[in-house]
């Protein structure tokens, strides 16, 4: 299959780029083309940027048996795609995202009969608002594919910052009691099933979480970036997400419209169509394959979000005298 991949550099598309050359498609990578080391020598690059109508429209005419869409964001993007790939491509894959799943999560496991409406976070809203357009349209043959804080060349963290401030030796925020249960998959667990989606009939017209089975603890996550870091000792600070969200409201998507409720996911249907996968990597061996390439200079320094974590931490402290 000819196979058209828009982005190709991020923490999903990578693996699933190397993935899906190695089963044997020729695959195209669109994208600006400022960071594609790494990327198999066997793709076909061209460089260039979403924003450019006229390039971008080139690619319709080459008439890709499937397009891979990583770097839509907004529904209007969306409407934009649906206009120019109609007719010019047998699978249009739309990366949404699992974090559109409703909130507060009533139900466990979340499948992908799962109703998508999540208050806390516009850009959930946002994801889901873009596979409403997707399955209203008779044009464009599409999959709709919901990762869930999939992990390649970052840490996991909840907020940010977390790691600087780790290896600096300061303590660190983690929200609630640490306690609930959450699903991190590493990149190169993600890739194989997701690459056996594209041309797969069955795919056709369905949307597909793919996450690992387990889940962890934020507490147990935490640990194991510390330890990968080398961090002997330490410091957390458990604040609730509340009191977090009213020192700054941004987090409240991140944190009640993701992070902060216990998920657990169903992978049957995905396993159904490509046939069963298992994610192998755990937080311990993924944030060993992460740390390996952090190197603690090129980790940036925040002031202001320093600042802000530091007041926080002052204050439960002091509320705890």
């Amino acid at each position: 299959m000819r196979v058209l991949y828009i982005g190709g550099s991020g923490e999903i598309s990578f693996d699933c780029i190397h993935e899906t050359v190695r089963l044997g498609h020729e695959v195209t990578v669109f994208n600006r083309g400022r960071n594609n080391a790494g990327l198999p020598p066997a793709c076909r690059f061209v460089t260039g940027d979403v924003g450019d109508d006229a390039a971008y429209s080139r690619l319709a005419a080459e008439n890709f048996d499937v397009i891979c869409q990583f770097r839509l964001f907004s529904p209007a993007e969306i409407q934009r795609d649906i206009g120019i790939f109609s007719g010019h491509c047998g699978q249009y894959v739309f990366i949404s995202s699992a974090s559109a799943y409703a909130k507060p999560v009533r139900h466990l496991p979340i499948t992908e009969q799962t109703p998508l409406h999540n208050p806390h976070w516009a850009y959930s809203r946002a994801k889901a608002e873009m596979e409403a357009i997707l399955r209203a349209q008779t044009r464009l043959p599409y999959t709709i594919v919901r990762p869930s804080h999939t992990y390649r060349t970052h840490m996991p963290t909840p907020l940010g910052g977390e790691v600087s401030r780790l290896l600096r030796g300061l303590p660190v925020i983690i929200h609630g009691d640490g306690e609930s249960l959450w699903t991190i998959t590493y990149a190169r667990d993600f890739a194989p099933p997701f690459a056996r989606l594209l041309g797969h009939p069955r795919a056709l017209g369905e949307a597909f979480h793919i996450t690992h089975d387990r889940q962890w603890s934020w507490n147990e996550i935490s640990e194991a970036i510390a330890a990968a870091l080398g961090v002997r000792h330490p410091r957390w600070v458990h604040v609730s997400s509340d009191t977090l969200i009213r020192y700054n409201p941004e987090w409240e998507g991140p944190l009640l419209g993701d992070k902060a409720p216990s998920v657990q996911f169903d992978n049957s249907k995905a396993k159904s169509v490509v046939g069963d996968f298992e994610c192998l990597i755990d937080p311990w061996q993924g944030m060993k394959l992460v740390a390996a390439n952090v190197a603690p200079s090129a980790v940036p320094d925040d002031g202001a979000r320093d600042a802000l974590y530091d007041k926080i931490i002052a204050d439960q402290e002091q509320l705890g005298r």
